[in-house]
């Protein structure tokens, strides 16, 4: 299980490795107005300075540089961006690195975040996965990255798949659902109800990845007010940001 304080949530699967940073914030503790609340996405019309002050509470809160979060500029694509460095890197939805002190970065609101971490050569990717990144298979061409780029053994492979849009309200067409096998397709009232998490663990596990090592977040953004839901509140609707990174080491 993991741990809330209602402003953010931390994998357990985490826990033990003491170097490893991740968590994902809620809709609690901004200042932004209305339903906002801890909005941390600067494309939903909220004031530049409502969300700098948000991250920058959500930072300090993790003892993380504001400076020292690489961030993806998320267009729903299965592209994975290996970064050495902060900042916004384009035309991608997915981050890796083995950079110590490099904290990789995602905003959701009803898309699955995934964190993946590389017990054995110390490598992160963050993971933006709706609908379509699923159909592509964004998280296990991540898994597949880290193998190429760092040598990963997937056997060695956490994975933490956060709080976002549940299978008990994600509806989709049935154009949609034809994209994805049945077992993560249940009947709905109106429209199919499609299980994105399910879909991706079994992506995960595909590659390699332990079904023992793999989180899943039971929370849903969608029937929870504690999160911001794009598919509840329309434009109304802020974004959550999960983070995940290496601490550096301490110099002795």
């Amino acid at each position: 299980m993991c741990t809330i304080d209602m402003t953010m949530i931390r994998p357990k699967i985490f826990e033990r490795f003491k170097e490893v940073c991740c968590c994902v914030s809620t809709r609690n503790g901004g200042v932004s107005p209305g339903l906002l609340g801890m909005n941390l996405s600067f494309s939903v019309g909220d004031l530049e300075e409502n969300v700098l002050e948000n991250r920058r509470r959500m930072f300090a809160s993790l003892a993380i540089p504001d400076h020292a979060v690489a961030f993806t500029q998320q267009e729903h694509s299965s592209t994975v961006a290996r970064v050495d460095s902060p900042g916004t890197h384009p035309n991608c939805d997915a981050l890796i690195t083995n950079t110590r002190g490099l904290y990789c970065a995602v905003t959701v609101a009803d898309c699955v975040p995934v964190f993946l971490f590389d017990v054995e050569n110390s490598v992160v990717a963050s993971i933006h996965s709706g609908w379509r990144g699923s159909e592509s298979n964004i998280a296990g061409k991540s898994v597949n990255e880290m193998v190429k780029v760092f040598g990963s053994d997937p056997s060695t492979i956490l994975a933490y798949l956060g709080h976002s849009a549940g299978v008990c309200c994600y509806e989709v067409g049935k154009d949609i659902a034809k994209k994805f096998e049945d077992r993560f397709v249940r009947s709905g009232t109106q429209k199919p109800h499609l299980d994105l998490r399910g879909v991706i663990s079994s992506q995960l596990s595909r590659c390699g990845v332990l079904s023992s090592n793999i989180e899943t977040s039971s929370n849903c953004t969608i029937c929870d007010s504690t999160f911001h839901s794009y598919r509840r509140d329309g434009e109304k609707a802020g974004r959550m940001l999960g983070v995940i990174g290496i601490r550096p080491k301490r110099p002795f």
